[in-house]
Parts: C-alpha cells; sequence; structure tokens
C-alpha cells in the first residue's frame, strides 16, 4: 500500500473516530439529561405522595372523631348500651345537638325518615355504617350550595368530636324569699344559734340552753359558782 492510501485510510479511521466520540458524547449527555429530569418528576411525585397522605392521615382522624362521637351518641341515657348501635331517639338528639337540624334544609321529619330508610326492615337501631349512610342522604339537604363530596365532608365535621349536651338539667336558684330562708348567715334572734358558720345545725344545744349538772351530787346544777359568789 503507498503512502498516500495510508494516510486516506489513517485520515478516515480519525474521522469516523471523532464521529463516534461525539456519538457517545451526545447519548451520554442525553441521558444525564434524561436521569436528570427523571429524578425532578421523582422528586414531584415525592412531594405530591406526601401531601396526600397528609390529606389521608387528616381524612382518618376525622373518621376516627367521628366514630368516637356515634359511640358517645349510642350510649347517651342506656347504662347498658355498648356503642355498636344506635336507636332512633339518640339519632334525633345527635342531629339536634350537632346541628344537623336546622330547621330549613333538614327537619326533625327529614331526619326520622332517613332514620327508617337506613335501618334495616324489622331493626330498631342503626351500626355506625347504617349511620353514614343516614349522614350522605341529609348531606345534600343540609348543604344544598355544595356537591355531594363537600357536602358530606362538612356535615361529618358538624358531628365529628361532639358528644351529646345534657339537655334538662338546671341547676337549682333559690331566689327572693326562698334565698333569705335558706342562707343561714342571714338569720336573726334564736334562730341565728341554732347554726354554726357552717350553716350545720347544732341540734339540741341550739335550741335549749343547757346548764351545766356536773357537781358533787347528781342533783347539784351550779358547779363552779361558789367562788364566784364569795369574791363578791
Amino acid at each position: 500500500m503507498s503512502f498516500v492510501g495510508t494516510e486516506l485510510l489513517f485520515g478516515e479511521s480519525m474521522a469516523f473516530f471523532c464521529l463516534l466520540s461525539s456519538l457517545v458524547a451526545s447519548l451520554a449527555y442525553t441521558k444525564c439529561i434524561y436521569w436528570s429530569t427523571c429524578n425532578l418528576h421523582c422528586l414531584h411525585l415525592s412531594i405530591c405522595c406526601s401531601c396526600c397522605l397528609q390529606s389521608i392521615m387528616a381524612e382518618s382522624i376525622d373518621m376516627a372523631s367521628l366514630e368516637e362521637s356515634f359511640r358517645k351518641f349510642a350510649i347517651y341515657g342506656d347504662t347498658k348500651a355498648t356503642g355498636q348501635e344506635m336507636n332512633g331517639k339518640n339519632w334525633a338528639k345527635l342531629c339536634k345537638d350537632c346541628k344537623v337540624i336546622d330547621g330549613k334544609g333538614v327537619t326533625g321529619t327529614d331526619v326520622d325518615i332517613v332514620f327508617s330508610k337506613v335501618k334495616g326492615k324489622t331493626a330498631r337501631v342503626i351500626n355506625y355504617e347504617e349511620f353514614k349512610n343516614a349522614l350522605e342522604e341529609l348531606a345534600p339537604k343540609r348543604f344544598k350550595d355544595k356537591n355531594k363530596e363537600e357536602a358530606y365532608e362538612s356535615i361529618c365535621k358538624l358531628v365529628a368530636g361532639k358528644e351529646p349536651a345534657n339537655v334538662g338539667v338546671t341547676k337549682a336558684k333559690s331566689v327572693g324569699a326562698v334565698e333569705r330562708l335558706t342562707d343561714t348567715s342571714k338569720y336573726t334572734g334564736s334562730h341565728k344559734e341554732r347554726f354554726d358558720e357552717s350553716g350545720k345545725g347544732k341540734g339540741k344545744s341550739g335550741r335549749e340552753n343547757i346548764v351545766d349538772t356536773s357537781g358533787y351530787v347528781g342533783a347539784y346544777k351550779h358547779a363552779g359558782t361558789y367562788d364566784a359568789k364569795v369574791k363578791k
């Protein structure tokens, strides 16, 4: 082979090598960009998953509070109740205490109708799942300006974390003449002597002037008075 041919072959080889090097570099750069893009996508996905997880956790906490409220109302007024089932009376109380009944969108009649709808045909109580179905039935009536999902979430928030209010239990209050009759600190005369400072009755000692009968003989009723008379 001549020198010229060898030079041409060498030149072509160098050109091919340069082309191959460029191709490899291009692939490496492309791969680098690809992996960088993948890493960004993974980071974004990780952030999204974290947000979703927080949302799910928050939702589970709300559901836990909702179930707790269900059980508190389920056992209200019944010492034998297990909290697994709720009767119609307690269901109506829950709807009233938790402001589910607003007198406009949801009335007491609506509450009774929904209870009969979700319970079993022969049952007189509802379980927790049926309770949630009942709330779902009332949600669109209570929150008419929201879609189905938002309405259900809002009605659950009304109930979650709540407990029965002690309706009808009032503390006795003394007023006017009654207060004057029961407040011993305002008694006067002989009545005042019948009670101590705490208001507790003194018994017989507060009603009678008891003379000390101790002495040398049982009939003697003025022990200790002789010296006082002599000194005079």
